[in-house]
């Protein structure tokens, strides 16, 4: 008897195994203070609001970061809003990632991108920074680009130059209309990310604003 409590607390059960394989550490990126709020930079954020919402939890204050949980068809998912400013999420990210003992196939990081057309999502695998200075940091804090992330678009209607200042600015009221229900859908994609698969959500709820009829 006492040998098999050795070999569980060394090894854990198989429950306690399927229950690794089965929390999600899902992170928003943004920037923290009320100047930053509605700003496309801080998209992350507002997607990760949006699910919380949806399943009528809350975000309190924690390490590093406003954490929020809560249990979707046998999942966890844990949300994460860091709270580091933009530059430095990837040492709210690591953190969370090794006290949570998250496996890398499980994390999901939600960002803005300039390439792509406002509202249009696009999930990957892995791949580089793209010039997002929070996936710059989070790749080099984890070592690696081989993680999954939820890039929402943005687009680049900006002047040259002035990059910093569109990406940084607050959504325009006929931006806001639109992104809206794209919102909505990112949060599903979170969602089924943890429960039908990476490959699954690619093919369902990749492409352009455009493709609202996807559910």
């Amino acid at each position: 008897m006492y040998l098999i409590q050795f070999f569980k607390s060394v090894f854990g059960t198989k429950n306690e195994s399927e229950d690794f394989m089965k929390k999600y550490l899902i992170v928003g990126l943004g920037n923290i203070g009320a100047k930053y709020d509605n700003t496309r930079h801080n998209i992350g954020f507002e997607i990760l609001d949006a699910l919380a919402k949806i399943e009528e939890v809350n975000f309190e204050s924690n390490k590093l970061g406003s954490l929020s949980k809560f249990r979707y068809k046998g999942r966890t998912f844990i949300l994460l809003k860091p709270s580091t400013y933009m530059n430095l999420s990837g040492k709210a990210v690591r953190y969370w990632q090794t006290k949570e003992n998250i496996p890398s196939e499980n994390l999901l990081v939600i960002c803005d991108d300039l390439s792509l057309p406002v509202g249009a999502l696009r999930l990957k695998s892995k791949g580089g920074a793209g010039g997002h200075n929070g996936l710059q940091n989070i790749q080099e804090l984890l070592g690696t680009s081989v993680y999954s992330r939820l890039r929402f678009g943005i687009g680049n209607e900006f002047s040259k130059g002035r990059q910093s200042d569109f990406v940084l600015g607050k959504w325009q009221d006929a931006e806001r209309d639109k992104i809206t229900q794209r919102i909505d859908k990112a949060a599903k994609a979170i969602l089924s990310f943890g429960t039908a698969g990476l490959g699954n959500t690619m093919n369902t709820f990749n492409g352009n604003s455009t493709l609202d009829t996807t559910e």
